[in-house]
């Protein structure tokens, strides 16, 4: 419901300012809230490693957290920025395998939240929904990602991309559709057979190439 959505995000802006003047029982709640998507978010972009990197995304944000000036939807964007920059970082020192290679700068794009894809996505499992988003162009990915997983707005998933909002929303808009396609032909033409057929698809391990 939209009022329970909103009700979330004024929870969470106050729970962050609580947090950013050093009251640990509200950077818990902080925590609660936005570690789950960020940790499927990191999970699609770099696979087993996202544990790690999630651990060291929020050893920066307790570091930083005092600096920070901003509500909830920035709280996440902010977040959603730390993440990928550790991303990054993990993979140049890796020095990972790309399957697919892609710059940073082509990494964006989302539709709004009444599409139908939305829904779908919402109603899959979490693992079931990555292992769907994974099949996706990697610009497409991310910003379904970002809009859907985390909640950010255009906006402000733009500013993690380093996009224009514009493009993040066509991206994502272009990957929901593109989802909702996923899994029509992923239904099994046997009643018995509940795994998608694409299910034997390696999900590609992304390299990101760029800057911060």
């Amino acid at each position: 419901m939209p009022g329970d959505s909103v009700d979330a995000a004024n929870a969470l802006t106050v729970a962050v300012a609580a947090a950013c003047d050093g009251d640990d029982d509200a950077f818990r709640t902080v925590y609660r809230c936005v570690h789950p998507p960020l940790l499927r978010y990191l999970r699609t972009l770099i696979g087993g490693d996202a544990e790690d990197v999630a651990s060291e995304t929020w050893l920066q944000i307790t570091r930083d957290l005092r600096t920070f000036r901003g509500g909830g939807d920035a709280f996440r964007g902010w977040a959603a920025t730390i993440g990928r920059h550790r991303a990054l970082d993990h993979i140049r020192y890796h020095q990972r395998r790309a399957v697919v290679v892609v710059s940073t700068e082509e990494f964006a794009e989302r539709s709004a939240r009444d599409d139908t894809s939305v829904d779908a996505v919402d109603a899959l499992g979490s693992e079931r929904a990555l292992s769907f988003i994974r099949l996706l162009p990697p610009d497409q990915a991310e910003a379904v990602l970002l809009r859907v997983i985390m909640g950010l707005d255009a906006t402000t998933a733009a500013q993690v991309l380093g996009k224009r909002a514009g493009a993040v929303r066509t991206a994502s808009y272009r990957g929901l559709r593109r989802l909702a396609a996923l899994m029509t032909d992923s239904e099994p033409i046997d009643a018995k057979r509940r795994e998608p057929r694409r299910a034997v698809t390696p999900a590609p391990v992304w390299t990101l190439k760029g800057t911060r």
